[in-house]
């Protein structure tokens, strides 16, 4: 006979989640250990080995979530009427909310990715990808004679926007959702035009 899932097992995977992502920014993932871990999400460590059989798993599953929820959130955001300029500031607001409340689980990104088998890379740069065509669409649509002449540099302007998302927290990441928004339009403005835009 199977064996049935608890009633709380998805939150008890929550919770195993959010502190693997603090306990992983904090201390790096090789020096982590599955009983801090435990410790830092307050069950047994024999109990964290039901949910996952290895650090590595665990570790795929934290950036898996992570990842594929920014890139949803992302997709669902409702551009349909705007100009190429709004959609731009509405996408790098979206960004900087998504990652309120997940910088931990970013910053094990940036560092992370690399102890992963290149299978389980591979599908998480899928999810990058993804989120790179989107915002890249969105800036050629506001200079398309430009990008058309030169797609290597829709790529670095692109690139560069999210490399000025992406390292927000680095700085503010205590930021509230007021914070995020302002944030997110000064770097659409520069973006759009430069330091005079602002």
């Amino acid at each position: 006979m199977a064996r049935t899932q608890a009633k709380d097992h998805g939150a008890k995977r929550e919770a195993i989640l959010e502190a693997a992502a603090r306990v992983f920014a904090s201390e790096g993932f090789d020096r982590a250990s599955m009983a801090a871990l435990a410790q830092d999400a307050g069950i047994s460590k024999a109990n964290i080995y039901h949910y996952y059989d290895s650090k590595d798993a665990l570790l795929f599953d934290l950036l898996d979530s992570h990842l594929k929820e920014l890139r949803d959130r992302l997709a669902e955001v409702n551009l349909d009427g705007l100009t190429p300029a709004e959609k731009l500031h509405a996408l790098c607001a979206e960004v900087l909310l998504a990652y309120q409340g997940a910088d931990n689980a970013h910053r094990v990104q940036s560092a992370g990715m690399d102890h992963l088998p290149p299978e389980q890379r591979q599908i998480l740069v899928g999810y990058q990808r993804d989120m790179v065509k989107q915002l890249s669409g969105v800036i050629a649509e506001n200079a398309p004679d430009v990008f058309e002449r030169d797609p290597a540099k829709l790529r670095s302007v692109t690139m560069s926007v999210f490399g000025m998302l992406n390292w927000h927290y680095m700085w503010n990441a205590s930021a509230d959702e007021h914070a995020r928004r302002a944030y997110g339009a000064e770097v659409a403005k520069l973006a759009l035009g430069g330091l005079k835009a602002l």
